[in-house]
């Protein structure tokens, strides 16, 4: 084998590696391989999308909890509506 073909081997080998590495999601960090979740763009939509149905949640639980008249569960059902 001759220097030109070993060093097409070798970049091809280190390509093969980076498609790889990129597709199950392992980065480069000081030198050592760690398989760390890849940034998905609609993570962070996501995450406020929860954040908000468990802040409705807890503010339905509470109206159904509280012994308070018909007239204060339509104000904050109207204060709920009024967020979207």
């Amino acid at each position: 084998m001759n220097p030109f073909e070993m060093v097409v081997l070798i970049v091809a080998i280190s390509a093969v590696a980076s498609i790889f590495r990129a597709k199950y999601g392992i980065r480069r960090h000081r030198g050592r391989d760690q398989t760390m979740p890849m940034a998905d763009p609609d993570t962070d939509r996501m995450r406020e999308e929860l954040r908000a149905l468990k802040e409705r949640v807890a503010v339905l639980e509470r109206i159904a909890t509280d012994g308070e008249g018909s007239a204060s569960l339509e104000r904050q059902i109207e204060a709920l509506r009024s967020r979207e």
